[in-house]
């Protein structure tokens, strides 16, 4: 958990919020039904920031249950408050680490969609390590997809794009969502385009969205 300074909203809707709508460790393997009430298509943001993308896109589809992780506290604070006041009941978040998250609370052939939008691209060489698009990672992630799940994963660094590229090519279990191997689609109309991302755009930084769907094994 990486804690950080709250402003008195984040720090509200981490006492508040969590109670209500968090997940913890603890509680094992998540039961979606039982939390959110009711059955519904199944969609993990990881690393969520400060959640605006994330709490549109609960907004755009109330349909769908929305699990986000995150281990930044003031990010998290920050969209409970957001989902306090906007009244927005299918979205519940994690604050631990993604990788603990999986192996002990998301069952394998549970999840219909996980989206990793813009993580740290760890620029350095000898940083590369620290990168969560990972073989390893990947395959957990692949594994606990349904069959036909999507992995959506954006990012405006082009280095980091291709390390993308090779990872999620060399997963068996996936196949591009564009046609090809080392292909991007358009953004999709479901990803909300970010403050950040535009005043990428008009800087001239190109944004790559990689979908790869899970296939039959």
């Amino acid at each position: 958990m990486r804690a950080g300074r709250m402003t008195a909203g984040q720090e509200r809707g981490w006492q508040q919020g969590f109670p209500e709508f968090g997940l913890t460790l603890t509680n094992g393997i998540l039961d979606w039904d039982a939390s959110f009430g009711g059955a519904g298509r199944r969609v993990v943001e990881i690393g969520f920031g400060m959640g605006d993308s994330l709490l549109s896109m609960a907004q755009a589809d109330p349909e769908t249950q929305f699990v986000g992780i995150e281990v930044h506290r003031p990010g998290v604070g920050r969209l409970l408050a957001q989902v306090m006041a906007k009244e927005v009941f299918n979205l519940r978040v994690f604050a631990d680490d993604a990788v603990e998250v999986m192996s002990q609370c998301l069952a394998p052939d549970s999840i219909d969609g996980i989206h990793i939008f813009f993580p740290d691209p760890w620029h350095k060489k000898r940083h590369h390590k620290r990168r969560l698009i990972q073989p390893l990672f990947v395959r957990d992630l692949v594994a606990r997809l349904r069959q036909h799940g999507y992995l959506h994963l954006a990012t405006d660094w082009e280095p980091y794009a291709e390390h993308m590229y090779d990872v999620l090519d060399a997963e068996p279990l996936l196949v591009n969502a564009g046609g090809a191997p080392r292909t991007a689609v358009a953004r999709p109309d479901y990803r909300p385009l970010t403050k950040f991302e535009a005043r990428g755009e008009r800087l001239g930084h190109r944004v790559a969205d990689l979908i790869y769907l899970k296939r039959a094994p």
